[in-house]
Parts: structure tokens; sequence; C-alpha cells
């Protein structure tokens, strides 16, 4: 028998892809999903495999292959649904899954040969065997009793390291026992963590060699005795490590001092608002903005770099918010402060809250990039948060606001430098993605009239969104 030619894609919307995308090398770490599908393939079908991440590389359009899968998150979607049908065209059979695809398979499901509805662990190979047999399913659904232990290690070398920041890149769990309104996690994953052994964890690390490790996991202490057994095995490796966590750590000293010791040198927080009206109505009322300032502490004196993530928009959300937030995240001396307008995913709480008061503006998923306003805020246009989440990016990566923040920065001067500067580019063309001179939101305005023709007159005019020029920062 010939190979079966299979090619993997991760499409990238226009903010992250390669060509004309403004996320760099210096942000990018190498992605796990791709690497995962690739090691889940039967080892008993001769396989020929191409994998392709479009934020590091273009897709062929004459790319051979017998079977093509795509790896879909929300803000791609159009792109993987643009590929697809030129795919199928070709009679290449094309499927879809991530995500986006499971929080709408439906929709999906018109623009594939075949979805697979969560997680691949299972389906993925179960769907390849069924492709060589003719016996090709148009959907394929993950177990409810789906179990992470014995699943082989990621494939790292199926993509370039050199095109990556690292790719020391591992998962431990999945999902979150949080139930926040606007995150797609609870919908895709459950609120049952899903959990690799420990020992796994442990012998994936020793069998890359890292000396560093990026943890993916949405919320690494979502089960604390896990999460308290993992630091412990790790803490022997001596390595340096980064993930993500809630809050929430900060007030579990033994916690706390257990990430510490085991190698922990940043952690991404969704702090997401000042205002605890928003976090309460977010299902977030854990958050305390009169306790940041304490967690930021408590993370520096244990040498814990923090990523803190701010959404704009929210219904509590006035046009001064951006201004104070900015300021804020400086004066807390947060070391890589990140903004992102509140986007309504499809399948959270938040979209059907949005959708029930009739404030979402489109469904165009291009715009769901946590960039664009795909909503109507209460209190400013849509084009005024736009505007206004790009300043607060701004006012937080000028030059002044970076070298206050680096200064007390609890990572080495390096990493500092390198992730400020990455960011500081970011901030300063997101422009490229939005004008303010027009009405239109994208340069590929005339594609999304949905958006347009619901956003009324008032709210094209010139808004007043500024940052003190003092501050290092103005528009």
């Amino acid at each position: 028998m010939k190979k079966l030619k299979i090619a993997l894609i991760s499409p990238k919307g226009p903010l992250y892809r390669k060509k004309g995308g403004i996320f760099g090398r210096s942000l990018r770490y190498k992605p796990l999903t791709l690497p995962t599908l690739a090691a889940l393939l039967p080892s008993e079908i001769d396989i020929k495999l191409t994998c392709i991440d479009e934020g590091i590389e273009d897709v062929d359009p004459n790319l051979d292959a017998d079977l093509i899968g795509m790896t879909v998150i929300t803000g791609c979607a159009p792109r993987s649904y643009e590929l697809a049908a030129m795919f199928r065209r070709r009679n290449i059979t094309v499927v879809l899954g991530g995500p986006h695809i499971t929080l709408v398979p439906d929709e999906a499901q018109s623009h594939a040969d075949a979805i697979v509805v969560g997680s691949a662990e299972e389906e993925w190979p179960r769907l390849v065997r069924d492709f060589v047999q003719g016996k090709l399913l148009s959907r394929y659904v993950q177990s409810p009793n789906l179990d992470l232990a014995g699943s082989p290690r990621p494939d790292r070398s199926v993509l370039p390291r050199r095109a990556y920041l690292t790719d020391d890149v591992f998962e431990a769990t999945r999902g979150c026992v949080h139930d926040c309104d606007f995150c797609v996690v609870p919908a895709t994953s459950g609120r049952r963590p899903f959990q690799r052994p420990v020992g796994e964890v442990f012998d994936d690390i020793i069998s890359h060699g890292s000396k560093t490790a990026i943890f993916v996991d949405p919320n690494l202490i979502a089960d604390r005795t896990y999460a308290m057994s993992l630091f412990k095995a790790i803490t022997p490796l001596k390595i340096q490590w980064y993930g993500l966590a809630t809050t929430l750590l900060c007030q579990d000293i033994p916690l706390l001092d257990a990430c510490a010791a085991s190698g922990c040198r940043g952690l991404l927080m969704g702090f997401e608002s000042l205002s605890s009206k928003n976090l309460d109505q977010s299902r977030k009322g854990f958050n305390r903005p009169e306790e940041y300032e304490t967690v930021v502490g408590r993370l520096h004196d244990r040498r814990i770099a923090l990523q803190a993530c701010f959404v704009f928009g929210m219904d509590e959300d006035d046009l001064g918010i951006f201004e104070r937030t900015a300021k804020t995240v400086i004066d807390l001396k947060i070391d890589l402060p990140r903004f992102s307008i509140a986007t309504p995913f499809p399948g959270t709480a938040l979209f059907a809250r949005l959708e029930r008061e009739g404030r979402i503006l489109t469904r165009n998923w291009e715009f769901y990039d946590g960039q664009h306003a795909v909503f109507r805020p209460k209190n400013m246009s849509p084009r005024e948060l736009e505007l206004g989440t790009e300043s607060a990016w701004k006012h937080a990566y000028s030059l002044r606001g970076m070298a206050r923040r680096m200064w007390h920065s609890a990572a080495s001067w390096h990493v500092a430098l390198v992730t400020n500067l990455g960011y500081r580019h970011y901030a300063h063309n997101l422009k490229r993605f939005y004008t303010c001179d027009l009405p239109a939101f994208t340069p590929n305005w005339s594609r999304f009239d949905d958006r347009s023709s619901v956003i009324a007159s008032s709210e094209l005019v010139q808004p007043s969104i500024r940052i003190s020029s003092t501050a290092g920062s103005s528009r």
C-alpha cells in the first residue's frame, strides 16, 4: 500500500498569521496540539505527515494530502473554513476539530467531511483508522469517560524548534473548576479537570531534557491535591517553569510556597477588572481588586513574575477605565500586563446574555480575537472600546511605563526585556487591524456588513480616548 499522506494545519486569523500578522517569535511558544495529534496517529498505518502552523509559515494551496486535519479556535474559524473549502474542491478529505468546533458543531459540520467534538485522544486515531477502511463518519464525539493516562508524549519534532521562543511546552491538566461567564473552558472541557498522572508529566519533562517548562493548563491549581503532588514531584528537577493559575493561589501560602520551591518563575493570572461588580457579574468574584497589590507582592517575594490579564468593555466600564487600568498596572509593578476586549465566544454564558439583550454585533468569527468589539458596550461605543484598549496597551508599554515595571520585575532582565519589547511592538501595530479615521474597524470591512449595519451613526464620530502625554503615550 502507498503511504497515507496526512497534513495537520493550525490556521491563524489575520492578527497572528505569519503573513501580515504582528505576533512575533518573542511571544510565540511551540503549540502542543499538532505534536499531540501527530503522536496519536496509529502506528500500524504507514503515514507521511506534514504539519503546518500558519503562525510561522504559509499554507501551500497545492498541498499534496489524502487527509487534512485542522485545529480551530473561534478567531481563526473563517480562515479554517476558507482553507477547508479550497482543499475540498480538490477532493481532499478535510477534518475539523478544536475548541470552536466543539462550541458550534452544527455550524462546522457543513464545512468539513468530518468533525471531532471534544478532545482528540480517543477519537482522532479512531477517525484515521475509519478513513483508511473507507468508513469515515461525519462526526466523532469525545467519550465522557476520557482518561489522559497513558496518552503518548507529544511529538515535538513535527514543528521547527527555531521558529519559536521555546518548545519546552507541557500539559498536566485540562479543564477548570470555575465557571467564569466569558470562558470557553467550561463549555469545551467541562468543570472536572482531566489529569495526566504526575509521573507521566515528570517523564515527559525528563525525556525532553528541559531546563525550563511552560505549562499550558488553563488553571494548574484547579485541583489542590494534584497541584501539590506535581510541585513536589518536579522540585528535584531544578527547572524554571511558567504557567497559568488564579489569584486564589496567593491565598494558600503552603501551596504558593510549594509552587515557588518547584521552580515557578512566572504565572499568568486573569485579574480581568478593577471593578468588583464586573467580576461578580462575570462569576469571578473570588478576584478582589483591593487585594491585587498583595497578590503581586506575594509573587514577587518568591521571585515569581506576573503576567496579569485585564478585560475591557464589561458593563461597569466607562471611558476612564483604560487610563485607570494602565496606570494601575504600572503602580502595581506588574511584570507583563495584557489587555483584551471582552469577547462573547459562542457557547459561553456571556454570549447567551448579550444575545438575549440584543447586543451582539456580528457572528463573523474573525473579529473574535480579543482586540475587536463584537458587541455593543453599555457605556461607550464599539469604536471607543477598541481605541481605548489600544491606548492602554501603549500606555503600559511606553518607554517610561516599561522602565518603571521592569525595574521591579521578578523576571530576569533578559526575559523582561524581550517580552516587554515584544508586547510594545504588538501595542504599536494594532492600528494596522482597524482604522481610527473611517467608519470601518478593519481593512477588510467590506466583508463584514452585518456588523456595520447595526452600529448607530452617533457611534461613528471621532472618539475622545486619550491617555495623558505625561505618561509617555498619547493618542
